[in-house]
């Protein structure tokens, strides 16, 4: 279920002055790294957690696993609770070899002046396959140090490694490599075993994953093109985060990338990236239903092609990857509608400031698209105000930026604390950087703090942002724009997580309204439609040409429901938001009904959870998935 986490206590931090500990000058980072994993070790190997786990952590202390030892997205806080997942899966999964990394990412940091821990990699296996550890230690009154957090993560299977690298095996066969190419995508002689609604990033991520574990799999696509999805929207759209954080699996932008890739430059790197993976898409095609055989565990799917023609096809997962949002626009029921003169648009169905030439537009709605389209609309002279509904939470970007990277004294590998939401699609900055480790490695780190955990780092951050902020927002309150810093002070991380929406990360657009260039009107409610504009329950009113609501699109669950029908749909968990334990709900996991999954997130967390999926995909194909040890609700 998914969780209010306004309600969720903030975990407090552990600090020095609380662990009432001082740091020696002369620490031995390493043995102390060394000993410490080798007392995990010996207690795992040996099967005795119950009295071994109160020996080597805190009693506030946090286990984030991976599917190594869990096959589910697990994070356990304090002691009894990490003491009974391990009797719960040591046998179960035979945890052993440990090794520590000696290398780079060894060593002592200190995040804050009044925080410090040893940070460690290492290396482990299970009987089914291959795991990395992240652990950090703190320093006790004792002189011990015991584990804050440890992360375990499955990298690989056993006996199924990707197959990556040259194919310096295959024989040649230029004259009839397209004709190859042809029955494959076609799918002539079998059907695929994996079935991918969406060719956006995610979809393409996870078939490119797929498909170096052998898993024939087929991603069908509605638009006419790859990359439609970025390429027929408004002309100003760009990513918002660094090329850094964007690469997708196996293939990596150019070196010559711009820093913040545009939207019809990103649609046609999609394009290009489906090609030299040689994945199998169909376009202009639409899957318009899918029913799950109970008896035989398989789904039979009717994809209709671009020539009206229909394929049925037997495959045994289905794959969404149709977006962090609903299919129909949301959109307030506001009385008189019909009686406007103008026009009534959503964000969605926005292109370009110049269709509205002339014009005075209102935009309802006051985060990220809304702010994004004002902008645009007063860039090209275009008459715009925006209506407020409720309060905003503004932060800058760029002090976003220098907080992470400078004036927090925060480690390189220390992310999670802000993430941005724009067009639907979410980034986090600040370990994603030109000198910064390989997305592989930042990935990894990035997931090794527990989302809830971390909460409390996330408090620090925003309240230094909002300091650097300071003339930005009195500003924004003089001329009488709301703002608010977050769901218990977390800036824009946990209204992401939440109801993706509710923020704004400022690109330019907090100024102009400031200034009185982007109009404001936030004193009372809409009433309703006039044939000019609209009628405010105080009296006012606003005139208008246009009224665009930018008011978000409509339940995730909805690309399921349209395909799948009422019955799967309804036994789905939810999508999107927290679960009780800080992991995000539905996404790379199993949604009620043997087989089908939903996939979605911005470039860096599909990059890495793509992997996740299809390990599960490849283990349950092979017959090497065990027991699932997931939450009980």
């Amino acid at each position: 279920m998914a969780v209010d986490i306004s309600r969720i206590p903030v975990p407090p931090l552990s600090t020095l002055a609380k662990l009432n500990v001082s740091l020696s000058d002369d620490l031995d980072v390493p043995k102390i790294a060394s000993q410490w994993l080798d007392a995990l070790s010996s207690m795992l190997e040996s099967n005795s957690p119950k009295t071994g786990v109160g020996d080597l952590f805190l009693a506030d202390s946090w286990w984030r696993d991976m599917l190594s030892l869990t096959w589910d997205f697990r994070t356990f806080r304090g002691i009894s609770s990490i003491t009974t997942f391990l009797e719960a899966r040591i046998k179960l999964m035979n945890p052993r070899r440990f090794k520590l990394r000696h290398d780079s990412l060894l060593g002592l940091e200190r995040p804050y002046d009044d925080i410090a821990w040893i940070n460690a990699w290492f290396d482990f296996e299970t009987d089914t396959g291959t795991g990395l550890g992240i652990f950090r230690l703190v320093p006790v009154a004792t002189g011990e140090w015991k584990a804050h957090t440890v992360f375990t993560n499955l990298e690989d299977l056993k006996g199924f490694p990707e197959r990556i690298g040259p194919m310096r095996n295959a024989k040649p066969n230029h004259d009839n490599w397209e004709i190859g190419r042809n029955r494959e995508i076609g799918f002539e002689q079998a059907d695929p075993v994996v079935l991918v609604v969406g060719a956006g990033h995610s979809g393409l991520d996870v078939a490119a994953r797929l498909k170096a574990y052998d898993v024939q799999t087929l991603i069908v696509e509605r638009n006419e093109r790859i990359g439609d999805n970025w390429r027929n929207r408004y002309d100003t759209l760009c990513l918002h985060d660094p090329v850094w954080r964007d690469h997708m699996p196996y293939l990596q932008f150019p070196s010559t990338w711009p820093v913040y890739t545009p939207a019809r430059k990103l649609a046609n790197w999609l394009e290009h990236y489906a090609d030299a993976l040689d994945l199998n898409v169909w376009t202009s095609s639409e899957v318009i239903a899918a029913v799950h055989n109970h008896s035989t565990g398989t789904w039979t799917v009717t994809v209709k092609r671009a020539d009206g023609t229909e394929r049925v096809l037997d495959v045994r997962h289905v794959i969404f990857t149709t977006g962090i949002s609903g299919i129909a626009p949301k959109m307030p029921l506001l009385p008189r509608i019909s009686k406007f003169q103008g026009q009534v648009l959503h964000s969605s169905q926005y292109k370009k400031a110049l269709d509205h030439a002339g014009k005075k537009v209102v935009i309802v709605g006051a985060c990220t698209s809304a702010h994004d389209i004002a902008r645009d609309c007063y860039n090209h002279g275009i008459d715009v105000t925006m209506f407020q509904r409720g309060s905003t939470c503004v932060m800058s970007a760029k002090n976003n930026w220098d907080v992470l990277l400078k004036g927090a004294k925060l480690p390189m590998n220390f992310v999670g604390i802000v993430f941005l939401f724009v067009d639907h699609v979410i980034y986090t900055v600040g370990l994603y950087e030109e000198d910064s480790p390989h997305p592989d490695i930042a990935d990894r780190i990035n997931a090794s703090f527990p989302n809830f955990m971390a909460m409390g780092l996330i408090q620090r951050a925003t309240q230094r942002i909002l300091q650097m902020d300071r003339r930005l927002l009195e500003s924004l309150h003089r001329r009488g724009f709301r703002t608010n810093d977050g769901i218990q002070g977390t800036g824009a991380l946990l209204l992401v997580y939440s109801k993706i929406s509710g923020f704004y990360l400022d690109v330019g657009a907090s100024q102009l309204i400031a200034d009185g260039r982007i109009k404001l009107k936030n004193d009372s409610q809409i009433k309703e439609f006039t044939e000019t504009g609209l009628l405010f329950e105080d009296g006012s009113q606003l005139q208008a040409d246009v009224v665009l609501f930018a008011t978000g699109l409509g339940d995730i669950k909805e690309n399921i429901r349209k395909v799948c029908g009422d019955k799967i749909t309804d036994k789905c968990p939810p999508i999107w938001g927290f679960d009780k334990e800080g992991e995000i709900n539905g996404i790379a996991r199993e949604l009620g009904t043997p087989g089908l999954w939903y996939f979605t997130g911005n470039f860096a967390s599909c990059r890495f959870y793509s992997k996740h999926l299809a390990l599960q995909i490849k283990a349950k194909v092979e017959g090497a998935f065990s027991e699932r040890y997931s939450t009980s609700d």
